[in-house]
């Protein structure tokens, strides 16, 4: 076997990866006169230290792991869906549309029409820049951030002169109904400490649902073989008989739709309303949780609580150190994938070497000495 073993690959690499950005990082903050061992302390005791740390990791690590899961399938394709952002907020339009439009008697039957009308409103909106890629040629790059920027335009515009509540200067939609409210963990974990401040929800296990039918999906069934088949050589895979544009249009539908689901998280557990910005860059992180889970749902978890725990603990250890900024916190996260992402090979080469070596001479050890 001339490969490292699987568990390197998925945890070793990326724990090394972590580790030097944390390192490089705390260069960073030792730069500025800061004590990088106590930044760590009150980072990781923002993040996992109490019930209200917990449950703001916990509802960031949610929206990661839509989007993150939404890029790491179009990766099994080599497609770079870098539209996340863009699919996310026409979720979130999605999820308005519907909530505003119907009197809704219970929370469950609204959360079934909102997750129905999220994937469709990020699916369609996903669905143009796959066609121009199957048909056209146009790279899913380009078109993919190109529409990002329309959906934010789109969004604005809306939000502005559609459903802007009359004489508010507020661009954002009505508040949603009573009946629409999603249990939050204070209802189903208070027991655990939780409290109504922290804007953890139920989509949390809608998201893990999500990993356990993506697992599903590419490793257990025919259309997930055929699309892995596809991203690893589409010649061959189209000499077998796969059709392209089927499986770059199906793989870019399901990758938007996983993009617009994150809307329930915020729109309808959080904000209870449509507002401007409600993706905060959810679907850029969402590409190096997939980067770094090597676009598998279990990886694709583990990273999206990493970076659930960066973006908490983050935001406590700018109220705690003032001479630690917001830029300063967001350096450490694009610290984190540099390294995850961008630099992977310069640990991974390494790393693969050794094992490589240590393979040699075990071989080495148990052959037979000739001269014996």
């Amino acid at each position: 076997m001339d490969k490292m073993p699987k568990w390197a690959d998925v945890v070793l690499i990326p724990l090394i990866s972590v580790v030097l950005a944390l390192l490089v990082s705390g260069l960073v903050v030792a730069i500025i006169g800061e004590s990088p061992l106590r930044a760590m302390q009150i980072m990781v005791k923002g993040a996992f230290g109490s019930a209200y740390g917990w449950g703001y990791t916990l509802y960031y690590a949610t929206n990661f792991i839509f989007t993150g899961l939404a890029v790491a399938v179009a990766f099994h394709a080599r497609l770079f869906n870098i539209g996340g952002e863009g699919q996310a907020a026409l979720g979130g339009l999605g999820v308005a549309v519907i909530l505003l439009a119907v009197d809704w008697p219970h929370w469950s039957l609204a959360l079934a029409a909102a997750m129905g009308f999220a994937m469709l409103f990020s699916a369609l909106w996903a669905a143009v820049p796959a066609y121009l890629q199957a048909k056209r040629g146009s790279h899913i790059v380009i078109t993919t951030i190109m529409f990002n920027y329309i959906a934010s335009a789109l969004l604005v515009y809306l939000l502005v002169n559609v459903f802007r509540v009359e004489g508010s200067m507020a661009p954002e939609s009505a508040t949603f109904a009573a009946a629409t409210h999603l249990p939050s963990a204070a209802d189903f974990a208070g027991g655990l400490g939780f409290r109504g401040s922290t804007p953890l929800n139920i989509s949390i296990f809608l998201a893990l649902i999500a990993c356990v039918l993506v697992w599903l999906l590419i490793w257990r069934t025919r259309l997930g073989y055929e699309i892995r088949a596809f991203g690893q050589s589409e010649t061959a895979a189209v000499y077998a008989g796969i059709n392209p544009t089927k499986i770059i249009m199906i793989t870019m539908l399901i990758s938007g739709a996983l993009a617009g689901m994150m809307a329930i998280n915020v729109v309808m557990g959080e904000a209870e309303r449509l507002v401007l910005d409600f993706v905060e860059g959810a679907g850029f992180v969402g590409i190096a949780v997939a980067l770094m889970g090597r676009s598998h749902p279990v990886g694709v978890v583990l990273a999206a609580l990493l970076f659930g725990a960066l973006y908490q603990g983050g935001a406590e250890l700018q109220f705690e150190m003032p001479a630690i900024s917001r830029e300063m916190i967001v350096v450490i996260q694009a610290l984190v994938i540099l390294f995850t992402g961008a630099l992977d090979n310069m640990v991974r080469m390494p790393v693969q070497r050794l094992f490589l070596a240590l393979k040699r001479r075990r071989d080495d050890a148990a052959r037979p000495n000739p001269a014996e």
